[in-house]
């Protein structure tokens, strides 16, 4: 039987949707509270809006859709480090995050990003 090479290797980016305009609300929870670096945009899509920031090896993408609507239910999944602190941190920002089950021995709690798109927090 033959092998066929071609195959998925890995993820390069997750994107969520976001108002159009958003981008400074987005920069300021996504970096200033998540603290996740923002990337530049290639030229040929920056006039589209949005913002891309980096996330470990992958990278998050936020879409500007003149037709938003919040994710509920899909999401991405961010590790982090130490998840008690991370915790804290978000509520010294004001943001809620509802724990959920532990699974696997890993702490998860979700938030909502400014723009109502869920994202869960996953310990590692």
């Amino acid at each position: 039987m033959a092998t066929n090479l071609a195959r998925i290797t890995g993820v390069d980016h997750v994107q969520l949707a976001m108002p159009v305009g958003a981008e400074a609300q987005a920069r300021a929870f996504y970096s200033g509270v998540l603290g996740l670096p923002e990337i530049p945009k290639p030229a040929v899509l920056a006039v589209r809006g949005g913002a891309w920031f980096q996330c470990g090896t992958l990278q998050l993408h936020l879409g500007a859709d003149s037709n938003f609507q919040a994710a509920k239910k899909a999401h991405p999944a961010l590790v982090v480090s130490d998840f008690a602190a991370f915790a804290a941190m978000l509520a010294g920002h004001g943001v809620a995050l509802t724990p959920e089950e532990t699974v696997g021995g890993r702490l998860r709690g979700n938030l909502f990003d400014p723009f109502g798109n869920r994202i869960e927090l996953i310990a590692a």
